[in-house]
């Protein structure tokens, strides 16, 4: 069974960077190349300290001599807008559209490049089977929620939804594990309707 929970499970390792020196034909040559909108800037310890988009180059500008003269450094947008590879991928969504970007470059613990993640990355997390999806949320409520396990929870996904029913041993249980299924990577609504076990 797949699980896509972090950004480290969709990301891109294999990247293209520039360092801060790179001229600006440079940049131009290695976005078209690469077919790219944006390169994180890295420093000589390959930190991500800014990124240099389509949008930060002087295209059209009249003084067409001074454009050519920048470099990435002088280009770039700092500071960089990054995500750790442990990030949610929810969170890293968020990020990025809150941040309005297509990509976001992924850091170690010392800011240095390990990959990066695209919307398209992100979006893996939808294309998983309803069965896949199912069996996780399933998994996650039994081992973690009630821990002697349950034959009295159902758990049943049609497209992205989780539909949960059964018995809970308490009531106070039915909001955490709804929360617990609305976690699960591919899971985009969760409707429950759980009954309690009369006690014994």
């Amino acid at each position: 069974m797949e699980r896509l929970r972090n950004v480290e499970d969709v990301i891109t390792h294999s990247t293209v960077s520039v360092d801060r020196g790179m001229a600006f034909r440079d940049i131009v040559e290695t976005l078209r190349m690469w077919r790219l909108s944006a390169l994180p800037v890295l420093s000589e310890d390959g930190r991500v300290i800014g990124v240099v988009s389509e949008t930060d180059l002087p295209l059209g500008e009249q003084d067409t001599g001074a454009a050519e003269a920048a470099t990435a450094g002088q280009l770039m947008t700092r500071p960089a807008v990054t995500v750790t590879k442990y990030a949610a991928i929810r969170a890293a969504a968020r990020l990025m559209a809150r941040s309005h970007l297509k990509r976001l470059p992924v850091v170690d613990e010392d800011g240095r490049l390990t990959g990066v993640v695209s919307r398209g990355d992100l979006l893996k997390v939808y294309l998983r089977s309803d069965a896949d999806v199912a069996a996780e949320v399933r998994e996650m409520i039994t081992s973690q929620l009630l821990p002697g396990g349950s034959d009295e929870v159902y758990v049943h996904v049609a497209n992205g939804v989780a539909y949960l029913h059964g018995s809970l041993p308490e009531p106070t249980l039915e909001d955490a594990v709804v929360r617990a299924a609305g976690t699960v990577s591919g899971v985009v609504d969760v409707k429950a309707d759980f009954a309690v076990l009369p006690s014994a």
